[in-house]
């Protein structure tokens, strides 16, 4: 049995589908607060639905008993409910499930992060804090170190509408980044499950492509034969926005910013590709597809 921490969110939700695919029993963590077709979602899949919340501990203990493996992808960024923080989610959450999936007995703990950076945030301050616990909690561990996905930096809610061609570019827009997408990123995930080279190991990668935000924008003008209006974001803005902030996830998001203006996210994706998932997507290949979706 798998737990998956996170489920009702869109990388959880790639991971219960997965599991589910290959035939594995599947119990997905959601609050009782869940939205009901979040809810209706995962048990269509064929998910066993465990109520809990990361800030109740006596709940993800509940949840973890009887389970053999734990992924976890849960974060406060992107959707919170009341209580929710950096510090109570991705901090004080995560290690109260790796010490309730401990005490289960748990074989196996995945937990989804991210690289390094010189650039210093509360978000990197927790994830770094949750994966020191879990690598000292005896459990095997699997750290997947992932760089942005694309699904989420290049869309509508962050500025990236393909639709009405609009970028939003953070700084100059020439940083090298290699991009990958969440889905293969829950592939790994998956495949991580009693796989030798994720034993016990950090594994940092990235998608197929290293290319710059003016790149991926240059790609769908291409793809879409029309110029975007792109709007530019100076570094500086983003300094100022990251030193001034006192509210952790903004901090933290101005960071993320940061980091993909500067660029250096590139990581080497071959080995996992190899061993683990040969289907990384190319966003290239995805910018060409956007241009036939719109020539049918």
């Amino acid at each position: 049995m798998t737990l998956v921490i996170g489920a009702t969110g869109v990388l959880g939700r790639e991971i219960v589908g997965r599991l589910r695919a290959e035939g594995r029993p599947v119990r997905a963590l959601v609050r009782s607060t869940t939205d009901g077709g979040k809810r209706q979602a995962l048990q269509a899949m064929g998910a066993e639905l465990v109520t809990g919340d990361l800030k109740d501990p006596a709940s993800v203990e509940r949840a973890c008993h009887g389970a053999t493996h734990v992924i976890s992808t849960a974060s406060s960024t992107l959707s919170r409910a009341e209580g929710d923080s950096i510090d109570s989610v991705d901090r004080l959450g995560q290690i109260t499930a790796i010490r309730a999936a401990k005490k289960a007995g748990v074989k196996q703990f995945v937990l989804v992060s991210f690289p390094e950076s010189a650039i210093d945030y509360p978000l990197q301050d927790a994830k770094r804090e949750a994966e020191q616990a879990l690598q000292a909690s005896g459990m095997t561990y699997t750290i997947l170190r992932v760089t942005f996905f694309w699904e989420i930096w290049c869309s509508p809610a962050l500025g990236f509408d393909v639709a009405a061609r609009k970028a939003r570019i953070f700084g100059d827009g020439t940083g090298p980044m290699n991009w990958i997408s969440l889905q293969d990123v829950a592939a790994v995930a998956v495949r991580s499950l009693d796989h030798e080279m994720a034993r016990n190991r950090v594994l940092t990668f990235g998608g197929p492509d290293v290319v710059s935000q003016r790149e991926i924008v240059g790609l769908f003008e291409k793809a879409l034969g029309a110029k975007f209006e792109v709007e530019h974001v100076p570094v500086e803005a983003l300094r100022q926005q990251h030193a001034q902030a006192t509210d952790p996830i903004h901090k933290s998001f101005a960071a993320l910013m940061l980091i993909i203006a500067e660029g250096g996210w590139v990581f080497d994706h071959e080995p996992i590709r190899k061993a683990m998932h040969p289907g990384f997507a190319s966003i290239r290949d995805v910018a060409k597809a956007a241009g036939a979706a719109q020539r049918e």
